[in-house]
């Protein structure tokens, strides 16, 4: 499952390179309706195509997201100053008696004044680093679609409520973010060869069992741990990752875009490397029909995500879980 990814959506780029163009008012919707629902996650590179406003709808995008950092800055303000408030007055008690309580307190503030000066610096800077274009499920992030004869660069959450299903499917099936490409044509059959994307991906991440990856049973007792490897393909370029889309409705309930980046078994290094699971890459001459799917048959498509560029991908351990 590819849980995470280095992406490209910085318009201009992909504007140079196919032909892409922004979809001003989808992304105009979805930074209006996070005014509305601050939860919403938008990936940050995303945001950075409007950083340098020339016209209107630009500039009402780059207002929307101004006016939630401010809210967010002010959230992390007002629980910073509480944290501050809190040391201060443990540290008074401290002062006087020694409490476990008050111990315990300084510990907490403590550690919460750090977390929440880190949140508030990074959300006030105006630096774009690599971090910001690494996407996780259920963030919104730009991928590529077609309608009419246009290329679009177009925010959707990187996590695939199908349409017409209920919006549990959240919760139930957390992993719909990754479409596996032998249940194309059964669970994802409404999406594929119907709503294509694709996404372009610079590396990927992935969550491994340790012992996989060090090509052993666990031992006796041993729980599992993880390790989270980072793919990337050698020589370094991006990739055309095919995507499915759908768009969810519901009375009452604003629309839904959501994609799933579509799966395969793994090529020999990632199988050596603990992981069963692989994204699909597209090539360049075939992305407009990829993006263009209705009347291809299905063995047609198929046949699109077989024939695939050869890739080595080289990876490194990130992290143990």
């Amino acid at each position: 499952m590819c849980y995470s990814a280095q992406v490209i959506q910085v318009m201009k780029k992909l504007q140079r390179e196919l032909g892409v163009v922004l979809d001003y008012e989808a992304a105009e919707k979805l930074f209006l309706r996070r005014l509305e629902e601050p939860s919403i996650l938008i990936s940050r590179g995303f945001e950075a195509n409007f950083a340098d406003p020339h016209d209107a709808p630009q500039r009402r995008i780059a207002q929307a997201i101004e006016e939630h950092r401010a809210r967010s800055a002010s959230k992390l303000e007002k629980d910073l100053f509480s944290q501050k408030t809190r040391l201060v007055t443990a540290n008074r008690s401290l002062a006087t008696k020694e409490t476990k309580k008050a111990r315990e307190d300084v510990r907490i503030a403590t550690n919460k004044i750090d977390s929440l000066s880190a949140k508030l610096a990074d959300l006030r800077r105006t630096e774009l680093e690599a971090r910001d274009n690494r996407i996780f499920p259920m963030v919104y992030a730009g991928v590529i679609v077609k309608r009419g004869d246009q290329k679009l660069l177009t925010p959707m959450r990187y996590h695939c409520r199908p349409a017409g299903k209920p919006a549990f499917y959240d919760k139930k099936f957390p992993g719909l973010y990754n479409a596996r490409r032998d249940n194309l044509e059964k669970f994802w059959g409404e999406q594929f060869g119907h709503h294509h994307a694709l996404m372009v991906v610079e590396s990927f991440y992935e969550n491994v069992k340790r012992h996989d990856a060090e090509h052993r049973a666990l031992a006796a007792g041993e729980a599992e741990r993880n390790v989270v490897l980072h793919f990337t393909p050698k020589p370094a370029h991006p990739m055309l990752v095919a995507c499915l889309w759908s768009r969810w409705t519901a009375p009452q309930e604003p629309d839904l875009c959501g994609f799933a980046a579509i799966t395969d078994g793994p090529p020999a290094e990632i199988a050596a490397a603990g992981h069963d699971r692989c994204i699909i890459y597209i090539r360049a001459e075939n992305v407009n029909t990829w993006l263009s799917p209705e009347g291809q048959s299905a063995e047609a498509l198929q046949a699109m995500l077989s024939d695939r560029p050869a890739l080595l991908y080289e990876h490194e351990v990130l992290k143990a879980a």
